[in-house]
């Protein structure tokens, strides 16, 4: 059954919950599963906790479980300064994958930059066969390739893509 984007619930959290450690636990491990030590560059937790760190959950009603439902999937916004922010944290459940979770909490976050007055938006993802999927959510809605930005360095397992807001 596809996922309904409209049926998701998207918030601003303070990862207080269990089963966002969980999920972002699952997230490092996919990372460390596809590229080498030195070229992940996933938060954990206590980096995502951090003042500059913006997270969002995303959640589908699940009629076995209390509100909010089930988690399906997270993104972040890390402050840069100037006017620029760094997506982050970018991940779908794999039960979901395909179904529009990603474009939804790509879209709100995207939103929310523009809100907090955000000029540009910036990201590194693996350049995998594995991050193909990303790579394409990110072309549709305007990023384009770039250079290393922030404190990343060249790296041949990662893509740099920035755009405007």
């Amino acid at each position: 059954m596809a996922t309904h984007p409209t049926l998701l619930h998207i918030r601003l959290d303070d990862l207080s919950d269990p089963r966002i450690e969980a999920f972002m636990e699952e997230h490092l491990r996919d990372m460390r599963a596809t590229s080498p030590p030195e070229s992940v560059h996933a938060l954990d937790m206590v980096r995502l906790r951090q003042p500059e760190i913006r997270f969002w959950t995303a959640w589908l009603p699940d009629d076995a479980a209390a509100a909010p439902g089930r988690l399906v999937g997270t993104g972040a916004l890390k402050h840069l300064g100037d006017g620029h922010a760094e997506l982050k944290s970018m991940r779908t459940a794999a039960a979901v994958r395909g179904q529009g979770v990603g474009r939804a909490v790509l879209e709100h976050i995207l939103g929310q930059a523009v809100d907090l007055g955000y000029e540009r938006i910036s990201l590194e993802t693996g350049s995998q066969p594995f991050f193909e999927p990303a790579h394409q959510l990110y072309l549709r809605y305007g990023f384009i390739d770039c250079e290393p930005f922030g404190s990343y360095g060249p790296d041949p397992h990662s893509r740099f893509m920035t755009r405007a807001l």
